[in-house]
């Protein structure tokens, strides 16, 4: 579904009509333009490809700078692609701002989770603890990964201690509280993948 490219500026809370706090994380979107758009007869799909954001084309290489030169674009940083259900009412070079929001109760939000660097079974894998008395000599050791004598080796995909977090995440079906265009600001309830000023992709449901 469309969407756009929004960087999580933080949480807070709002408060609704009947005076209830809700918990939300503001997104900004800056508006997008339209770089490119894919039809079912010329590339087998439909779909949209958006840009965002500022960029030096100084520091683009020359095939970026040759896509943005030949849809007569601005160059820009975020480049995304949405498929869509129809392509009709779009052209090339067409803003696209959080207004196509205004319909949605709800949204898909993509990021990016925050790292954790190297992680032991109890943090990455949620393991219980083991005993703490007794001269216990496992206590937050993962146990053995061994294997009886046949076939007597450990299976590939074993959960075990290592790297955490910078995985892709998908949120679905997140209330979307309140928008504000003249900002382009959502706020949307409870928290979204990623760090503090992470670029996260919104999309409609």
């Amino acid at each position: 579904m469309l969407g756009l490219v929004g960087t999580k500026l933080g949480m807070t809370q709002v408060f609704s009509e009947n005076g209830e706090s809700v918990a939300v994380t503001i997104v900004e979107v800056p508006p997008a333009t339209v770089l490119e758009i894919k039809t079912l007869e010329k590339h087998g799909y439909q779909a949209l490809k958006l840009v965002s954001g500022k960029a030096k084309e100084r520091l683009l290489d020359k095939p970026a700078q040759g896509v943005f030169k030949k849809a007569g674009v601005e160059p820009g940083k975020f480049v995304a692609e949405f498929r869509v259900k129809d392509v009709k009412g779009y052209e090339v070079g067409k803003k696209i701002d959080v207004s196509i929001f205004d319909k949605d109760k709800e949204v898909t939000v993509t990021g990016t989770s925050k790292g954790k660097g190297f992680a032991g079974t109890i943090k990455r894998h949620k393991f219980s603890r083991g005993p703490e008395t007794h001269g216990s000599q496992n206590v937050r050791q993962p146990g053995s990964i061994g294997a009886h004598t046949y076939p007597g080796r450990t299976f590939p995909g074993q959960r075990m201690g290592g790297h955490m977090g910078v995985d892709t995440k998908t949120c679905k079906n997140l209330d979307l509280v309140r928008i504000d265009v003249e900002k382009n600001l959502l706020f949307i309830r409870g928290a979204v993948p990623g760090a503090r000023n992470g670029k996260v992709i919104v999309r409609k449901q």
